[in-house]
């Protein structure tokens, strides 16, 4: 009958039903028990301990972080806050029929990671030295993933988990033997984990590397010339920064500091002269060591006689360089042409060799005709 239909109905929906939960580590978890269908029997929460925590809307166990959320004969929903590592397991909800139905819903608490730390790292390193870097986080669940980042190239490390409790420390290492390239470099740990979503932690180390100078020198003139401004400038690099550099002048102090003026790592000459002739040598120390480097100078007078003006010459040489090159081809040309042309003497040719007159010529051509072919002579 549909009585009958009624209650088999009911009594296959008086079953509770549950959902797992997943929450970060000091998070709200809701608990939700519900019955499709239920005759006013009460449902009831218990903790992994068994321990209940509310049977129906009456709180069972002292504890001021679980709250009733709602509570009917359809379903019963409580609430767990400030969550903690200790909180995750099984709980069970019970539907007091005879006999009692459970079901099972499963608290899963994610460790959130501690903010990264960077160690093992003393500044400044020197050039040459093997340095290492150990990021470190902490509290992780499960355990966070670390990477490497040298400005914005990823690196490999090793990587080192261990478990603590319910949470997990990850380390990972990075070994490096730095140069004065390492030198600013930032070098980045980021910390990934689910708990995170896509804002992973990061910490940044910026290396400091400190090396010996490098000393070279740029100029300002291609062809200095008498009357004109000149400049050198000592480009020098190091860590810590060579300062000041040294101005010298053929081995000596700088002759005529009225017109040599030094600024900085600028030695500037304010109008050439052929005294100023000479090798410029600039230096910069510190306290890894010393560099130098010279450059030597010699003035052009634009209106010399016997002096050429080096762009003059420089077109001069090209030009006399062209001009030797097209000779030697036509010269070797020239050979080449004689060697494969030679000289073709025909019979009439042949005949005239020996001849008094053009008539005799002739006949003796013909006569040579008639023993022999025609043949080419090559000379």
């Amino acid at each position: 009958t549909s009585h009958e239909f009624g209650v088999v109905l009911r009594l296959s929906g008086q079953f509770p039903l549950t959902q797992n939960v997943t929450v970060t580590e000091g998070g709200t978890a809701n608990m939700t028990c519900r019955v499709e269908y239920n005759d006013q029997t009460s449902l009831q929460w218990s903790n992994p301990a068994q321990q209940t925590l509310f049977f129906g809307d009456k709180k069972a166990l002292r504890d001021n972080r679980i709250e009733l959320v709602r509570a009917s004969w359809a379903e019963l929903t409580i609430s767990i806050s400030d969550i903690s590592l200790s909180d995750e397991g099984q709980y069970t909800c019970s539907l007091f029929t005879m006999p009692v139905k459970t079901t099972k819903a499963f608290l899963t608490v994610l460790g959130v990671p501690e903010r990264p730390e960077i160690t093992g790292f003393t500044k400044p390193a020197m050039e040459g030295d093997e340095i290492t870097l150990i990021c470190t986080t902490s509290g992780s669940k499960p355990a966070a993933h670390i990477r490497w980042f040298r400005n914005d190239k990823e690196v490999t490390g090793t990587k080192e988990v261990n478990a603590t409790g319910k949470s997990f420390t990850v380390k990972s290492t990075l070994q490096l033997q730095v140069d004065q390239s390492d030198d600013g470099v930032a070098y980045t740990c980021s910390v990934e984990h689910v708990s995170l979503s896509s804002n992973p932690y990061q910490v940044t180390e910026v290396l400091e590397v400190h090396y010996a100078p490098h000393v070279e020198i740029s100029h300002s003139a291609i062809i200095p010339q008498e009357g004109q401004y000149f400049k050198l400038e000592c480009v020098s690099k190091g860590n810590p920064l060579p300062e000041p550099v040294l101005w010298s002048k053929d081995g000596g102090e700088l002759p005529d500091v009225e017109r040599m003026i030094v600024e900085g790592r600028e030695l500037t000459i304010t109008s050439l002269n052929k005294t100023d002739n000479g090798t410029y040598r600039c230096e910069a120390s510190n306290y890894l060591g010393t560099s130098g480097a010279e450059y030597v100078l010699f003035v052009y007078d634009p209106n010399a006689p016997g002096q050429q003006d080096p762009d003059h010459a420089l077109i001069g040489g090209v030009v006399a360089v062209v001009v030797f090159i097209t000779l030697c081809l036509i010269i070797a040309l020239g050979r080449y042409l004689a060697r494969h042309k030679g000289t073709y003497l025909t019979h009439e040719a042949k005949g005239s060799e020996d001849a008094p007159d053009a008539d005799t010529a002739i006949i003796n051509a013909e006569g040579n005709h008639a023993a022999e072919e025609k043949k080419e002579y090559f000379i």
